[in-house]
Formats: C-alpha cells, sequence, structure tokens
C-alpha cells in the first residue's frame, strides 16, 4: 500500500493528525540511535480512543505500527517502516495525593509530572537524564531507570497498573484472556525462569518473564521494557514518592574511572543511596572548554557523585570511598550544575574524541560487585578493536555508558565489520559476568541480534511464545528482541552523502564537511524539551512540532545530503524545516553536541540560491545596513514618510514586512556623524566600533557608551570608517556577497584592535558575528585578531575595573540577546549589574525577533509565540524593572508587544551617573 492510501484510510478510521509528506517522513526516519527506516506515515493521536483505531488498521491492513514518545532511544526502538506514531499530544495527568499515584497518558513529558506531582511534596522516582522531555511511556517501553533508580527504583518498579491495547486488538487492564495465557506460560516454566530472570536489577534485556511468576505475578510490570512489541500503553497508575529537599550530594576524586568502579561495592555496603553516579574527567573537560559551569571538582580524574537523604550518611560513605579526595556539595545550585553535566554525558561524549563517538555499547550492566573487572576488560576490547571511548554511568547499579568512535565511513557498508565484530565481542564478556546487554534503554535494532550471546535458547523460545501470545501477526515494532534485525542493517552513519561542490562557510568545527556538520545531532533531543532554560530551541517551544526542533531540522538536512528521500538541499521539505529557524544560534551553546542550526541554515540558503532569484525579503530585510546607509542623509524625510499609514503599508508590502511590525525609526543623525566634534589627533584610550545597527537605530546606546566612559575619565572616540559585520547577509545566506562585506570590516578594525586600544562592539548580534562568523566565511589572519579583540561593554568596563554608580535600588529585567548568550555569554554583564547592587532577574529564551525572522511576512505568529514563552511573562512580573536589552531586535520586539521601554546596559549605567 502506497504512503498516500495508506494516509488516506488513517483519516477515514478517524485519525485527526495524519501525515505522508516527505518532510514528516524524514523527520521521524530516526531516534537517538544509528538507525535509519522510513516510515510510510506519520501519525499525532489527539485522543486515545485513536489509538485503538490505529490498531485495526495496522491489523486490517497488515501494516507495522511503531510507537514513539520523545524520539530519545538510543537502541533504535523508535523507528518502523509502517505507521509511526507520535504520542506526545496524549499528555493527561491526574494526582491523587491520598493514594500517592498518578494516572498519565503515554505523551505524558516525565518533567511535567514532577511539575504537577510537586505542589503535593511528591515525585516520580526513576529520572532518565532525558527527563526535560522524555515520556512516560517511552520510560515505560524500554524500563528506564536514570540516576536515582538506585533509590527509587526502575520504571517497572513504579508502575501500579495499566490499560493497554495487545497487538491482537484486545484492550486490557491488567486481566483478560491475553494476560491469562501469558499467565499459563510461565507457570509452565517456573524453574526455567526462576533461575534465568531477574538475576540483578538492571537485567532489563528481553522480556522480563520474572513478573509473570506466580509470587510475584504483576502482568503491568512483564509489559514495562518490551519496547512497544506486545502492546500499546493507552494509561497508565504510576507510583509516587514523597519528594524532599534533604537531600545531599557527596563527590569522590579517584585516579581513574575504573579506580571509582572499584569502590562502589563498599559504598552499597554502607548503606541506602539515592544514586551513584560515575563521571570521566575528559567529559568534565570538554563542559569547560564550551565555557560551561563546572563547580569545583575533588582532586581525580574520575568521579563518584553519591546522593543521599540526609547528612547522616556521608562521613561513613566517605570514610568506606577509598577516594583521593572529597567534597560534600551543599549548595543546591552547584549539585544541579554537576549533575547537568552528567545529564548531558551523551551528547558530550558523542564530540569528545577527534572522530565522532557514536551509541551503540551504551548501556551494559553487571552486577555492581563485578563492575571494576568488566571497565578493565571493556577497555581491553576497545585497545584491541583499536577504539576509544569515555565511560560513564549509573555505577551504583553496575550500568556503564559509553560512547565509541566506530570507523564507520559514509557509503561504505563494510566499514561496519568493526562495529558488528566490537558488539559481539562485548555480549560475550558481559554474558560471562552474568550481566544485561542493557541496563535500562532495551534492546532495540542495535542489541537484538546479540541476545542468544544472553539467553539460551529456551530463553529465546519464551520469548517468541510471549509476542505469539500478545502479537501473533508481528505487526509491533517488528525487528525488535523477537526476530530481530541485523545489528548492521538500516545504519544512518554508512548511508552515502553528496556534498556540495563548494561551501560558503569554512565549517571549522567540521573540517568544511557539511555532512560530518548537520551529522552532529545524535538525537538525544534537549531541543524537543517544552520548557527550557537556555535559548535552545525557541519556536519548537512556540509550535511543539518536531520540523521546528534543532533535531528535526538537522534530520532533514542529513536526508538532504543523502538525496534518496528529500532531494537536496533545494528541495521543499528542507525549506519547511528551515523556515521557523530564527538564526538564534541558541543550538550551538546549548545543544551538547554542538549543533549550529543557525551556520547550516545560512549556507543550506546560500546553496539553495546561488545563481538564482531570492525571495524579496533577502533583498530588503537581508541588506538592511545597505538601505540604512542610504536613507541616513534623509533620514528625517524618510520618518516622516514612514509614518503616514498608506506609504507604510506600501513599504511593508515591497520589504516583505508583515504589517503588524512597526518600522524602525532611522537616526536623524548617526552615531559617527554625532561624535565627530570629538575628534582629534590623539590616540584616545577607546575606541567604539559604530556597527550598522547602533549607528543607525540606536545611537543612543553608543553615546551613553561615551558618557559613561569619559565620566571615568577616559577619552573616547568612534571609529569613523564604515564596518559592517554582514550579519544580515548572513542570516540569508548571501554568503559570497557576506564574505567580501566582512574582510573589508576585519582589514578596517584590525589595526584598531592591534593598537592595544580597547575596541568596543556595543550591538550583541554584531559582536558575535565577529567573534564566530567572520572567521567562518574568512581566513585572514585580520579576522583572527578582530574575533579575538574587540570587547563587549561589559567586557570593557570589568577589563578596565571602572567604577560602577550605586544600582541597589534598581531592579532589572535582563533579556540577554541570543547571539549574546551563545557566542560571548552574559556572565559579564550579569556579575557587572550585581556588583553594582542590582537585583537582577535574566531572562530564559529568545525574544522571537531574531533580526529578520519575526518581521518577515508569514512569522509573525510565532514570533509572537515566542516571545510569550520567556520574555513577556517575565516583563508583565516585574512592572516597576528597568527592562535591559542591548540588543536591536528585543527592543524592537518588547516595543511592538509590549510597548515597553528599554534600555542599554551603557544606558542604564550613564543613566546613574547624570543623575
Amino acid at each position: 500500500m502506497t504512503s498516500g492510501a495508506l494516509a488516506t484510510e488513517l483519516r477515514r478510521r478517524g485519525i485527526s493528525k495524519v501525515d505522508d509528506s516527505t518532510l514528516a517522513r524524514a523527520l521521524y526516519s530516526s531516534d537517538a540511535s544509528l538507525y535509519r527506516v522510513i516510515p510510510q506515515v506519520v501519525v499525532r493521536p489527539q485522543h486515545t480512543d485513536e489509538l485503538v483505531h490505529l490498531h485495526a488498521v495496522s491489523r486490517d491492513l497488515g501494516v507495522p505500527l511503531t510507537l514513539r514518545g520523545a524520539g530519545t532511544s538510543i537502541a533504535g526502538n523508535a523507528v518502523g517502516p509502517g505507521i509511526v506514531a507520535d504520542t506526545r499530544d496524549l499528555r493527561a495527568i491526574t494526582i491523587d495525593r491520598d493514594a500517592r499515584t498518578a494516572l498519565v497518558e503515554p505523551g505524558v513529558v516525565h518533567a511535567d509530572l514532577q511539575r504537577a506531582a510537586a505542589p503535593f511534596g511528591l515525585r516520580f522516582g526513576p529520572d532518565p537524564s532525558t527527563h526535560p522531555r522524555c515520556t512516560i511511556g517511552g520510560m515505560i517501553g524500554n524500563n528506564a531507570c536514570g540516576s536515582r533508580a538506585l533509590g527509587y527504583g526502575r520504571t517497572a518498579d513504579n508502575v501500579e497498573a495499566m490499560t493497554v491495547i495487545y497487538g491482537n486488538g484486545e484492550v486490557s487492564s491488567g486481566s483478560g484472556a491475553t494476560a491469562d495465557r501469558l499467565a499459563a506460560l510461565a507457570d509452565a516454566n517456573l524453574g526455567h525462569i526462576r533461575t534465568n530472570f531477574g538475576q540483578f536489577t538492571r537485567q532489563v534485556s528481553g522480556y522480563s518473564l520474572e513478573h509473570l511468576l506466580p509470587e510475584r505475578r504483576r502482568i503491568e510490570r512483564f509489559l514495562v521494557g518490551t519496547e512497544g512489541s506486545l502492546a500499546t500503553v493507552v494509561s497508565a497508575t504510576v507510583r509516587l514518592v514523597e519528594d524532599t529537599d534533604n537531600r545531599r550530594m557527596l563527590v569522590l576524586g579517584y585516579p581513574t574511572m575504573v579506580d571509582a568502579a572499584d569502590a562502589v561495592p563498599a559504598l552499597l555496603a554502607v548503606g541506602p543511596m539515592i544514586a551513584c553516579e560515575g563521571l570521566d574527567a575528559r567529559i568534565v573537560d570538554l563542559v569547560r572548554g564550551k565555557g560551561g559551569a563546572v563547580p569545583d571538582l575533588p582532586r581525580g580524574g574520575g568521579w563518584l557523585f553519591v546522593e543521599v537523604e540526609g547528612p547522616e550518611l556521608l562521613t561513613a560513605l566517605r570514610d568506606a570511598a577509598g577516594a583521593l579526595d572529597s567534597r560534600i556539595v551543599e549548595d543546591p545550585a552547584e549539585a544541579a550544575a554537576l549533575w547537568r553535566i552528567r545529564e548531558d554525558g551523551a551528547g558530550l561524549a558523542g564530540r569528545s574524541l577527534p572522530t565522532p563517538a557514536y551509541s551503540g555499547w551504551e548501556d551494559a550492566a553487571v552486577p555492581p560487585a563485578r563492575l571494576g573487572e568488566w571497565l578493565r576488560d571493556f577497555d581491553a576490547l576497545l585497545a584491541e578493536y583499536g577504539l576509544h571511548g569515555y565511560p560513564y554511568g549509573h555505577f551504583g547499579d553496575g550500568c556503564m555508558h559509553c560512547r565509541i568512535d566506530f570507523p564507520f565511513k559514509a557509503g561504505d557498508p563494510a566499514s561496519a565489520d568493526v562495529f558488528r565484530e566490537f558488539m559481539t565481542a562485548a555480549a560475550t564478556k558481559v554474558g560471562a559476568y552474568g550481566g544485561s546487554l542493557s541496563g535500562e534503554h532495551g534492546d532495540g535494532r542495535v542489541r537484538g541480534e546479540l541476545l542468544p550471546l544472553m539467553y539460551d535458547a529456551d530463553s529465546l523460545r519464551l520469548f517468541a511464545e510471549a509476542k505469539a501470545i500478545c502479537d501473533p501477526d508481528g505487526l509491533m515494532n517488528p525487528g525488535i528482541i523477537v526476530e530481530p534485525a541485523s545489528i548492521t542493517d538500516d545504519l544512518r552513519p554508512v548511508r552515502p552523502v553528496t556534498l556540495p561542490a563548494q561551501t560558503g562557510l569554512r565549517l571549522l568545527h567540521d573540517d568544511g564537511d557539511l555532512a560530518a556538520a548537520v551529522h552532529r545531532c545524535t538525537g538525544v533531543g534537549k531541543c524537543v524539551a517544552p520548557k527550557a532554560n537556555g535559548v535552545m530551541c525557541p519556536s519548537y517551544l512556540a509550535t511543539r512540532d518536531e520540523k521546528d526542533s534543532t533535531r528535526g531540522r538537522a534530520r532533514v538536512l542529513q536526508e538532504a545530503l543523502d538525496g534518496a528521500l528529500v532531494h537536496g538541499l533545494a528541495d521543499d521539505a528542507v525549506s519547511d524545516a528551515l523556515d521557523l529557524c530564527l538564526a538564534c544560534k541558541g543550538c550551538s551553546s546549548d545543544c551538547p553536541s554542538g549543533v549550529d542550526m543557525a551556520t547550516y541554515k545560512s549556507e543550506a540558503l546560500f546553496q539553495k540560491y546561488q545563481g538564482k532569484v531570492r525571495p524579496r525579503s533577502h533583498y530588503t530585510l537581508g541588506q538592511l545596513p545597505r538601505w540604512a546607509r542610504l536613507t541616513a542623509p534623509i533620514a528625517r524625510l524618510a520618518n516622516l514618510m514612514l509614518a503616514i499609514a498608506p506609504i507604510a503599508w506600501i513599504a511593508k508590502w515591497f520589504a516583505g514586512i508583515d504589517q503588524r511590525r512597526s518600522i524602525p525609526t532611522f537616526a536623524t543623525t548617526t552615531l559617527r556623524r554625532g561624535d565627530k566634534r570629538r575628534q582629534a589627533s590623539s590616540q584616545p584610550d577607546v575606541w567604539i566600533w559604530a556597527d550598522s545597527f547602533t549607528d543607525h537605530f540606536f545611537p543612543r546606546s553608543g553615546l551613553a557608551a561615551i558618557e559613561f566612559l569619559e565620566a571615568s575619565g577616559l577619552t573616547v572616540r568612534v571609529i569613523q570608517d564604515d564596518a559592517c559585520c554582514g550579519l544580515t547577509w548572513i542570516t540569508t545566506g548571501q554568503l559570497d556577497k557576506a564574505k567580501a562585506i566582512t574582510e573589508r570590516t576585519v582589514r578596517t578594525l584590525a589595526p584598531y584592535v592591534a593598537s592595544g586600544v580597547p575596541v568596543v562592539g556595543l550591538e550583541p548580534s554584531c559582536l558575535a558575528t565577529l567573534r564566530s562568523d567572520s572567521r567562518e566565511l574568512s581566513a585572514l589572519p585580520e579576522a583572527e585578531t578582530v574575533a579575538s579583540g574587540v570587547l563587549s561593554f561589559a567586557e570593557l568596563v570589568t577589563r578596565l575595573d571602572l567604577p560602577l554608580p550605586d544600582l541597589s535600588d534598581v531592579e532589572v529585567v535582563a533579556q540577554p540577546h541570543c547571539h549574546q548568550s551563545a557566542v560571548i555569554g552574559w556572565n559579564v554583564d550579569e556579575a557587572l549589574l550585581k556588583k553594582a547592587g542590582a537585583t537582577v532577574t535574566k531572562v530564559s529564551g529568545c525574544c522571537g525577533l531574531a533580526g529578520n525572522f519575526g518581521v518577515e511576512q508569514g512569522h509573525y505568529e510565532v514570533s509572537v509565540a515566542v516571545a510569550e514563552t520567556h520574555l513577556l511573562p517575565a516583563v508583565r512580573t516585574h512592572p516597576g524593572a528597568v527592562i535591559l536589552a542591548d540588543g536591536m531586535s528585543c527592543r524592537v520586539q518588547l516595543d511592538d508587544l509590549e510597548d515597553a521601554p528599554t534600555l542599554h546596559l551603557a544606558e542604564l549605567l550613564a543613566s546613574k551617573v547624570r543623575a
């Protein structure tokens, strides 16, 4: 059956959101694993009744059905060839405080459940590292565990009841014909099940048949960890535990990770721990290298992060640890920063080596008493196969994660041979330790074929019989556990790629390889968290649509470079995926894999429109500095004309501006022209670079900077040369022109920087362009000089240790520009404001305007929705606060949507000095 015919039938059966487009199929062709399987159609059920209809269509037409939550599966559990159902719209939660349970639909995000339970003093115990975005349905599918499973148990231990749809069509809440047949299967094989299953807590591979034993029979818990291959979860009742703010963290330092593993049995003997996590120094170094926050750690090359309830055990644990050094972390913010490093481990480890490191041998587990032995053998196996990886994981449970630099080569299936050989050898070794191939992520496509190395023939027979009882037609998530697919089938890294003949950007972090750049995305999905504290990904927060996530866009670009499904970068699917990318650069700093979608969007637009007619807005908004420069002599007249409604309407239509947007007022006196009276032959103490936006739209920021600096006794001059950074050309993919503009600018600014006199940039987006994009465009040595030399205003004030006015009576709501957050950082600004005594509320996320994005026709609604995620609520919550927004985009957005006055940091400081 064709995709179109299948989609038609699904709609006829009452499924409301059905998509068989090339875009949707590309978005859902991968999860967070190595595997790529193109579905025929993607659906997003809007009600649990639709799940019943989905099953009926699947059975009637013989089409496979794969259920998917957030797509964070590392084993390939969430990709399939027929219907893929994204359950994230099924997110109802009902808390029963007295019973300490929650009734949830499968698409409920783990973090949303925690937020719902928190007012009752409760929480769901297991918390995987993907907890901001993973779904409870996905956790049930994989029997997810996470860092605190040591104290709170696995998902299976916390499921009290479920309503499911078996593959045979039966809808059941525990009892029924299918449950009876499963119980009979166990009763006929009691001795074998008792001696082969449930041997230690992290034995997750295969089906957990121990839950069918008479003495512990819980059908719902048996179904946990079956990876959607037997039944679909309609709803689940999960146990909640008392939350506490009495958790304490002990960090123990050891010479190596293996030494840390050796210490685990002694710690387990001391008393109950909530968590005992292992982390390698090399991952911590990666965080530092990216400018991330790393609290002080004890001496060592490997650490254990131990969490307990209350302080009573800390001394005993420290005494038993045999550590080089230790530290009790009292500050909750410091503890949270350390846990964030651990949570980002998978993404960081994927980019920790000279060549990409991959999932695959991801979460094997052994009895904790043998963890040190296993890690030594694991290191020896890596060396034997010439591979490398940094282990980390849930050491208190004997579970170890590791991303490995398998030598996959695009277009060369034979390059997967080392992958297969290593996986087979490692599985054999784990089996010898009595371990489990999977400790929490399930078997999926990556381990199913290896199960005979862990289980005997009778166990495999029982798996097949259970599958036949629940899913006789084999339509539920085929290729998983029973009749598994080959581990080297459908591998994404060995697909061929077709690179553009010449890229417009140097792609420095990926050696000029666009395919390597877009394949940075490992699919861990930090960008699809429904709530976020960083910048990434603003459009996804507004739409909740996979195509508007960083991951979704990366997947479509990966498909475009293959050309089999998405036909190159000019394909409409690429345009659809990139349309709502704000080019905010948030992903470049927030994504643990370092995906920089703003850069990839610029390159894709460059490739698409080379030698072709561009959208009208590229010639107008995309060349705004040019038009501003030409308008400068008649700025007053232009402002008067644009105040006339019919003329403004025509101008907006011509420029591709949404009619609901204002047109920024041109400065009647530019910053450069206004500073001519200051010209002198002597060298100043500070140079101010007049970027295009400060010069032509917000010269008051520059004048305020001059006022404040001169009040400190400094001589200040504005660089009179025309020096545009080329930002608007870059964001619209006009990279050939952008390169010429940028090279002219860095040649102009380099002598000023080299003179030793500080050079200050006041518009964050332009300064960020000099620091990052100029190096991507040009190999000129001047680009390096300027990138490392031009300072932000806060950096200058801090470097010179200038006296600050008293801001103790000032409440500040600060919206850092996205490019500043991603490239420059806002920590210096924040420290300066707090040093001056201000009360500071830093707004997360993007303002939603993002240069030309929010101004363009077709983007207004999303632009407003982005502003409503963080910025506008913060402004309304602090009605008397000073709104600090250094970026022109942020200022225009606030003026348009909230009629809220804004200040640049220089304006705030100058106003206080003046007063």
